[in-house]
């Protein structure tokens, strides 16, 4: 195994590519009791168009969420049940781009390791498992969308996009939940669940060798082929500028979406997402002037926030929450971005902003599931994030400047409304 010392920030990683394509992580934490184990595969809510044996496939919304609920199923029972006898606290969830599962124990943790290798590597579906099934996540589907929250982001992905699969809600929609059969969970298990496209990482005080042992004696000798994905043909504009929603909601909500350049894969994916997480805290922070201004004027409560986001072919740079103007709140944002990018830019602020971040960051890896959700999305995006330190030294004013003049425009701009009134209606003619 190679192994690699992070002086900068205290950490020891060994790592490997097993015979079978499987990359391998192991973080030692010397003297500390709680063993965490991470397995997930690079395929989330947006892979629904795939290649498989030269042949296209396109496979229901929804499907890979669906996938991981029924992963747990094996021929001798339910894995979750076996885990926690053994004391493990075991769990599992889908993104747009990944399916992790995981438990963290702090005994028996070879005997949960191989419980958690063999039931995501060895599928059990039957006809009536996948169909019982249906009901439980299409209730779990009806409370996300009656939640406010989800439906305001989502609606924003969708006016800024018009072709990304990103536009896919992850669970689906109780429409595209009842195409799904065993059959078709078997193909798209055959098609990402195998050791070439996926990652195992554990944190804790294990052997290195121990775990690649277990690996090399539970999964398949072979990895599988490498599975093209269409994520969607994407134009720079918009989708639409503004989407209104009466929802039952006390006070009126928003996110203001900006469309920005997507990353291309390595060391300028992680650069870009510390980029885009400076410009936030300096566009929008609390300590920001626009945030002081805009909490004075009443135009925002302790619910506005921003974010910055990453997904394969998508980046958003968004902000919102409770507002009386949400239109008014977003022209200032729009405006000050200008003001920043033209270079009127406070840079004790900007010093302050860089060693907070930093300090955060560094502090986020005493977490072990932090450590190993970076080292998994650093892999399958092509960057190590225990080189954050090294990137993070590269930035400068400039490049926040640069960020906000291409990203944060009036172009590239979208609007998303919750307004109160009867639940699930487009007002306004403002409908996609």
């Amino acid at each position: 195994m190679n192994f690699t010392q992070y002086d900068r920030i205290g950490e020891r990683v060994y790592s490997k590519t097993l015979a079978n394509g499987l990359e391998l992580r192991v973080v030692s934490r010397p003297d500390y009791a709680r063993k965490y184990a991470f397995f997930a595969t690079r395929y989330g809510g947006m892979d629904t168009r795939f290649q498989l044996g030269g042949q296209w496939l396109d496979t229901p919304p929804g499907i890979a969420h669906y996938l991981e609920h029924k992963m747990f199923d094996t021929e001798d029972g339910n894995a979750l049940q076996e885990l926690a006898k053994n004391g493990a606290e075991p769990n599992a969830f889908t993104s747009n781009a990944m399916t992790g599962y995981y438990f963290d124990s702090t005994q028996h943790f070879e005997e949960n390791l191989r419980i958690l290798l063999s039931f995501v590597s060895v599928p059990y579906f039957t006809k009536e498992s996948v169909d019982k099934e249906q009901g439980i996540i299409a209730q779990e589907i009806r409370m996300i969308e009656d939640n406010p929250d989800w439906q305001i982001y989502h609606r924003m992905v969708e006016a800024m996009y018009k072709q990304s699969t990103a536009r896919i809600a992850i669970a689906g929609s109780v429409e595209s939940i009842r195409d799904i059969t065993a059959e078709t969970l078997y193909r798209c298990h055959e098609a990402f669940y195998t050791p070439s496209n996926m990652i195992l990482t554990v944190v804790g005080d294990v052997q290195p060798e121990r775990v690649e042992e277990i690996a090399v004696e539970i999964l398949p000798a072979a990895g599988g082929p490498v599975i093209p994905r269409d994520y969607g043909h994407e134009p720079p504009e918009v989708a639409v500028h503004e989407l209104r929603r009466s929802m039952e909601v006390a006070t009126p909500q928003f996110l203001t979406g900006f469309k920005c350049r997507p990353a291309e894969y390595g060391e300028d994916w992680l650069r870009q997402a510390l980029i885009g997480e400076l410009a936030s805290d300096i566009l929008l922070g609390e300590s920001s002037p626009l945030y002081l201004k805009l909490y004075d004027d009443g135009l925002i409560n302790s619910t506005f926030g921003g974010d910055y986001e990453l997904l394969p072919g998508y980046a958003c740079f968004y902000a919102g929450g409770d507002s009386r103007d949400a239109r008014a709140v977003t022209d200032a944002i729009t405006d000050e971005a200008a003001r920043i990018a033209a270079g009127e830019f406070d840079m004790d602020l900007y010093r302050r902003l860089r060693r907070t971040m930093y300090g955060e960051y560094i502090r986020s890896f005493n977490s072990f599931e932090t450590v190993a959700v970076s080292l998994t999305e650093g892999c399958f995006n092509g960057y190590d994030p225990f080189r954050f330190p090294e990137l993070f030294e590269t930035i400068t004013p400039e490049d926040v400047r640069a960020f906000l003049r291409d990203n944060v425009t009036p172009e590239n701009r979208v609007l998303s409304e919750i307004v109160p009134g009867d639940a699930g209606g487009d007002v306004d003619g403002t409908g996609a």
